[in-house]
């Protein structure tokens, strides 16, 4: 099976298009996102150094178990020697013994779990204000069409480079949100994400 373009739908301000030579790389990240578009999309414009960093965002279109079951095939597969692997999922409409299975599975195969309950857009919303009552996936939308503004592009191309000045505020605040819940269970605590956990790891190999 051919292999994917690595480089599609990147930005040019934060990777060369040039592959990268393996010898200056000091981490690589594989990113593999229940989405296919929202979430490949944000990652994909993440703002690295592309000297000591290279991200392989794969957006497969899946439920949460069968997502970490991509991940598991596309680590041990393919022809590269990965540092980090992420699975990034929602909650959304799955049922909670696949939500919290899933995570439990990732964390056996020492994967990352950037998780969202219930919606990726809560990242996008405490970027703005901080959240801790729960809004069906529906709401998401007319919130964020009223905190950025303008109508709300699920799929949007540009929302990382929209929201980056606001990015220390969300980190904040989804740290505070998971302090709210004591002991930890995934799939009850609505709202919840740990995207945060992502995006500092990616930070580290921002340009200073």
């Amino acid at each position: 099976m051919a292999r994917r373009n690595r480089n599609s739908g990147r930005s040019s301000r934060g990777y060369s298009p040039r592959k990268v030579n393996t010898r200056e790389v000091r981490q690589r990240f594989l990113i593999v996102c229940e989405g296919e578009k929202t979430e490949p999309n944000y990652f994909r414009n993440f703002r690295g150094n592309n000297q000591v960093i290279e991200i392989d965002v794969r957006g497969v279109g899946e439920n949460p178990s069968k997502l970490v079951d991509s991940a598991k095939r596309l680590h041990t597969q393919e022809d590269e020697d990965y540092d980090q692997v992420w699975c990034v999922f929602d909650h959304d409409d799955f049922p909670p013994e696949d939500f919290n299975n899933a995570i439990q599975n990732a964390e056996t195969w020492k994967f990352q779990v950037a998780y969202s309950n219930e919606a990726f857009e809560l990242w996008y919303v405490l970027h703005f204000q901080f959240l801790n009552t729960g809004v069906p996936r529906s709401d998401y939308k007319n919130k964020l069409n009223s905190l950025l503004g303008y109508k709300y592009q699920k799929n949007s191309a540009t929302i990382y480079d929209e929201l980056f000045e606001k990015q220390p505020t969300a980190i904040k605040n989804a740290k505070n949100l998971l302090k709210q819940y004591n002991p930890h269970i995934p799939a009850r605590d609505n709202p919840s994400t740990t995207v945060h956990l992502l995006v500092e790891e990616l930070n580290k190999y921002a340009p200073p």
